[in-house]
């Protein structure tokens, strides 16, 4: 591999820079670099911002709006982003379930569902894990039964990221009993405002319902909102987390969060404790390390190789690189991460002393939400199974 970027490709860095610099807000930014709470109005506008300059869907091939860049311009605009305080693109809808139904919706679907996608208009959200079904996601057991030509649709669904702001969510749901349980899996559409959803928020140690339960009681959805065929839906799960798996590794977030771990250890006086900067060098060494894996992923993706069983490396290192940096960041603070008062933090005030600097604040809360990466998207264990049998035979 080439590590060094071409002229074009550094040409193209430029462009994405600035026109970032140019239509990113900077309260937005502010929020993102001291990680600060982000309203559904923040998250939102930047993908609308995004999806009026036809990036949203950055990955998406030109036969469907997407700009059809490269893997190395996609790292690049990723990048970018990232750098500049931008917030993190939700994925349930441009990243995850637009390329399933690029990749198994009909004509219909696709001109249907992807647009909305694209500007950022409608929210997405993901129905995959249950109450027992998180990594064993083939034990799905919400029900969706056939009546004419619509679903009743039966069960529940949790840990839905961010659900409590959903418009439509992409579901596994069981269509058979029969066979393997992967077997009798399908991929259904659904209308988040129909009548029989529940979306319950779980409050989570910070204060922040980030997590929901979504509850579907004798919901009719209709049978065109199925994608592709009955009884496929795991084979367009496993497309679909490739791609989510990908995506949690988040390289060029960590990349960020580096710097501003750098920024706490000299601010806070730790920086010329050796150990401590031993600490910073080995985990900027295992970031390098995962950026080239990604690239290399990106790569394989171009040219149509299957992605899935490298993912999963890059699901367990990005994910256990992101509790690193939140535990470093948190120990350069020391006593000073620990306050977290949300009415303080809203009104701009966290103290008038040494370390009690805004961007402290929420360095507790973010390394305790931050032990959940090697759980969910399939928990690190199971991905090194997966690995194991798959990779290394």
């Amino acid at each position: 591999m080439d590590l060094a970027f071409t002229p074009e490709e550094q040409a193209f860095r430029e462009e994405i820079r600035a026109w970032v610099h140019a239509n990113l807000p900077k309260e937005i930014s502010h929020k993102v670099h001291n990680a600060l709470r982000l309203t559904r109005e923040d998250m939102q506008g930047w993908a609308k911002i995004l999806g009026k300059k036809g990036w949203l869907g950055f990955g998406w091939p030109k036969a469907f709006g997407g700009p059809g860049w490269t893997a190395v311009q996609k790292h690049l605009f990723e990048e970018e982003c990232a750098l500049a305080g931008a917030p993190r693109i939700i994925p349930f809808g441009p990243v995850m379930v637009a390329p399933v139904i690029m990749a198994f919706g009909n004509a219909e679907q696709q001109k249907r569902f992807l647009p909305g996608i694209a500007s950022g208009e409608v929210w997405w959200s993901q129905g995959y894990s249950e109450p027992g079904s998180g990594s064993d996601l083939a034990s799905v057991k919400t029900r969706a039964e056939r009546v004419g030509d619509k679903y009743i649709v039966n069960g529940q669904k949790t840990w839905t990221t961010l659900g409590q702001h959903g418009d439509w969510m992409f579901n596994l749901v069981r269509t058979s009993t029969e066979g393997k349980p992967q077997t009798g899996i399908s991929f259904l559409l659904v209308d988040m405002k129909s009548k029989g959803v529940t979306v319950r928020p779980i409050k989570l140690l910070d204060g922040e319902c980030e997590v929901n339960e979504v509850f579907f009681d004798n919901v009719e959805v209709p049978a065109e909102n199925l994608i592709g065929e009955e009884n496929k839906g795991w084979t367009y799960a496993k497309h679909l987390l490739s791609h989510e798996r990908t995506n949690i590794a988040d390289v060029n977030r960590s990349k960020r969060e580096l710097e501003r771990l750098k920024r706490i250890a000299k601010t806070e006086g730790v920086w010329d404790d050796l150990r401590f900067r031993d600490q910073i060098a080995l985990l900027e060494v295992d970031i390098v390390a995962l950026e080239m894996l990604v690239l290399r992923v990106l790569s394989a993706e171009k040219s149509g190789k299957n992605s899935l069983d490298i993912a999963g490396l890059l699901k367990i290192k990005g994910s256990e690189i992101q509790q690193r940096y939140a535990e470093l960041m948190m120990l350069a603070a020391g006593p000073f991460a620990m306050p977290f008062i949300e009415e303080a933090m809203e009104a701009g005030w966290q103290g008038n002393f040494p370390g009690g600097v805004t961007a402290n604040a929420p360095l507790a809360s973010t390394y305790f939400n931050l032990r959940k990466t090697t759980i969910y998207g399939g928990s690190n264990e199971v991905q090194r199974n997966i690995v194991a049998q798959t990779v290394l035979g």
